[in-house]
């Protein structure tokens, strides 16, 4: 067996983990579930059916973690007020509080609350629905007019209509960290993770699901698709088109980096008239790098909108010079103290279902097949409460969260 954690080896001695191995006995290769992709999706569903006591199974083409796909970057934030759908925040409240328990599981800090500002016209739907989900849900927030804007957070110059929502129950968790933490949760609750082994096709045999991979031949009851990027390539048809595009995240070192400092600055986005927001993030450096956070010095600044379209197979992944143009624009026009020397660039992906919204139900075509996919780039947050629905879905059938308006029904 390939187990691709390097950190869990660190933690429980190999011994202890051997005779779990050995107790599996001739049914090694049988499994309750098998997940197919272990980012963060992937690693947060073995990490609950593993703790349901259920034999699962993890299989990644990358390392566990890896920078290939969606789940990187260092930071990505996490938000109540939720002007995409309000029927987000419920599950957002369930999020927070199993991030609150894997914390204490895992004895490490994931999640850094620090605030949250959003930015843009009263009547642009960022601002508007975000204010309709604070309300509807009755959550703590400030609308702040262009005066008060400009007293609590100078860091920003922006235009004379322009008002503010700010929520204290925002923040940013640390995504390699996050990841790793789930998957060495999972494998000290006894689920079997192979990293570096790519998933070639599966069948449905009628009484179980047949995987093969380049290594093995492996089965279950019920297999769970949280393949990102690959989704399409590893699911076969569900009847809703993907598409993939190509992001990216730039680093810059302000003029004046003290006023941008983690215990300073919130998590903050700005509205553009198309509907597409800059966004980014305190300076991580007062973290001390601890867990990756602040491995990259200066402000992170990055562009949500549907970029170049692309593949997972085929994209660019090297930083382009004219990459720098999806965010030097908005902080030379709304940060002015930052717009110092770019420091790094990283590509990452979304993967985006027609309406933006995920996708999290049963495959049209194999009753045992769960798939969850379509995250666009707003989906890290909820790797909490996906994984908790997934391992619902596998090992019951069903789930109480309120996943029903993310299902594959609402496309006909």
């Amino acid at each position: 067996m390939c187990v691709d954690c390097v950190e869990y080896a660190a933690t429980v001695p190999w011994a202890k983990w051997r005779r779990k191995i050995e107790e599996k006995g001739p049914m090694a290769r049988e499994y309750d579930v098998i997940v197919v992709g272990v980012g963060a999706m992937g690693s947060s569903a073995c990490y609950h059916l593993a703790k349901r006591g259920a034999r699962a199974m993890g299989l990644e083409q990358f390392g566990i973690p890896h920078g290939l796909g969606s789940s990187h970057g260092e930071s990505r934030m996490i938000r109540l007020c939720y002007y995409e759908h309000p029927d987000y925040v419920p599950l957002l409240h369930r999020a927070y509080a199993l991030w609150n328990d894997l914390e204490s599981e895992a004895g490490r800090k994931l999640l850094y609350m620090t605030g949250g500002l959003y930015m843009g016209a009263p009547d642009s739907g960022f601002i508007a629905g975000a204010l309709r989900a604070a309300r509807e849900h009755r959550l703590p927030h400030e609308r702040l007019d262009r005066p008060q804007l400009k007293e609590r957070f100078p860091q920003f110059a922006l235009p004379d209509d322009f008002i503010g929502l700010y929520e204290p129950n925002a923040g940013f968790l640390l995504p390699e960290l996050v990841v790793a933490t789930q998957a060495e949760l999972a494998l000290k609750h006894g689920a079997e993770l192979h990293g570096h082994e790519q998933v070639m096709e599966w069948h449905d045999d009628g009484k179980r699901v047949r995987m093969h991979t380049a290594r093995g031949t492996y089965s279950a009851k019920r297999i769970v698709f949280c393949g990102g990027a690959w989704s399409e390539r590893l699911m076969g048809g569900i009847g809703v088109k993907l598409m993939v595009t190509r992001q990216v995240l730039g680093w810059v070192w302000p003029k004046r980096p003290e006023v941008f400092e983690f215990g300073r600055l919130p998590v903050w986005a700005i509205d553009h008239p198309d509907g597409t927001q800059h966004y980014g993030f305190p300076m991580l450096g007062a973290l001390g790098g601890a867990g990756g956070a602040g491995g990259r010095s200066g402000l992170k600044v990055a562009h949500h909108f549907k970029g170049e379209p692309t593949t997972a197979e085929t994209i660019d992944r090297i930083p382009r010079a004219s990459d720098e143009d999806d965010f030097r624009v908005a902080v030379r026009r709304f940060l002015p103290e930052a717009d110092g020397p770019l420091m790094s660039m990283m590509v990452c992906m979304y993967t985006n279902s027609p309406d933006s919204h995920f996708i999290i139900d049963r495959h049209p075509k194999c009753e045992r097949a769960i798939v969850a996919c379509g995250f666009s780039g707003h989906g890290f947050k909820f790797a909490s409460v996906v994984g908790e629905a997934l391992a619902d879905l596998a090992l019951e059938g069903q789930t109480k969260l309120p996943i029903g308006f993310l299902g594959l029904g609402r496309f006909g």
